[in-house]
């Protein structure tokens, strides 16, 4: 596909979002106003706190809740969320970048019926997207969700371009900690630019890998007075995840300690946060407009 090709297609996709937005399609068949998709972004400052294991286990546990869950591969030049699961993709999100796939043609089933977007790997153009091709990826994303309930991005780590804009696209972001040092360091990197830089006001932290739910909440109280001390931001307590032998041994199997090991202390923690999703409030609104993608991509 050649540029022009694709200029078009992002115009055409634009199009189409905001006609979406101007219609009122977001009324079921009985006059009542469908609920909106609820948009988390799973991010961390740090790689290898277990960020993407979590968003596995906490899809699974919210479609035994339930609902229907849709999981992004927002590490888009090193995603392994396909791996952890045990799949193997034909297509991916380069192609849908590319203009040779839509991304409803390479969703893939998981477990328990969540559905997948699976990213590549080892394409490090990837790992700067253009302005265009995010806008690209959003537009196509928003005529997408409609149908789901709970979409989950597995950002990248760190504080790229990418990494920031997906944070800054959802309704939530949860920030994952592990009670090693670097990782607090690097989340409070991550949590300082979304401030400064995006204006974000509102965000929760979960502590991975805790040995008791009172660790979890020492390193939030930590944290949290750090935050409010330098940084203009609400960080609320959104949970741990105990630390438990069997995660490592699901991901050895490549399946989710929830489905393997559903007794296990890390799955009953899984089972916790996925009711603390269903209840929570979000933190934005896209004030009638069809899904908050929109109002990122007008901005």
């Amino acid at each position: 596909m050649g540029l022009k090709d694709k200029e078009n297609k992002v115009i055409n996709l634009s199009k189409r979002i905001g006609e979406k937005a101007g219609m009122i399609k977001n009324k079921n068949s009985d006059g009542k106003y469908k609920k909106e998709t609820r948009v988390i972004a799973i991010t961390s400052g740090k790689g290898g706190v277990g960020k993407t294991n979590i968003v596995a286990n906490l899809g699974l546990a919210l479609s035994r809740l339930g609902k229907k869950v849709l999981m992004l591969d927002a590490d888009l030049g090193l995603g392994n969320l396909d791996v952890l699961l045990g799949l193997a993709p034909k297509y991916n999100l380069s192609h849908v970048i590319s203009g040779e796939k839509s991304m409803e043609e390479i969703i893939l089933k998981g477990p328990g019926n969540v559905e997948i977007l699976p990213a590549s790997s080892g394409i490090q153009e990837l790992t700067q997207l253009s302005k265009q091709q995010k806008i690209q990826i959003l537009t196509e994303l928003d005529l997408l969700i409609d149908s789901f309930d709970v979409l989950l991005i597995d950002t990248a780590a760190g504080i790229s371009t990418n990494v920031l804009d997906f944070n800054a696209t959802a309704q939530e972001i949860l920030i994952v900690v592990s009670p090693e040092p670097t990782s607090l360091t690097d989340a409070y990197a991550l949590m300082k630019v979304l401030s400064m830089k995006y204006s974000e006001k509102h965000c929760r932290l979960l502590v991975n890998q805790a040995a008791s739910d009172q660790e979890g909440r020492e390193i939030y109280r930590q944290y949290n007075r750090v935050a409010e001390r330098f940084l203009n931001i609400s960080v609320k307590y959104f949970g741990c995840v105990l630390f438990d032998e069997k995660v490592t041994k699901s991901v050895r199997r490549q399946q989710v300690v929830l489905e393997l090991y559903p007794d296990s202390p890390a799955s009953k923690c899984f089972g916790m946060l996925a009711k603390k999703v269903k209840n929570m409030k979000t933190s934005k609104t896209t004030e009638g407009i069809s899904n908050l993608f929109w109002k990122h991509l007008v901005q």
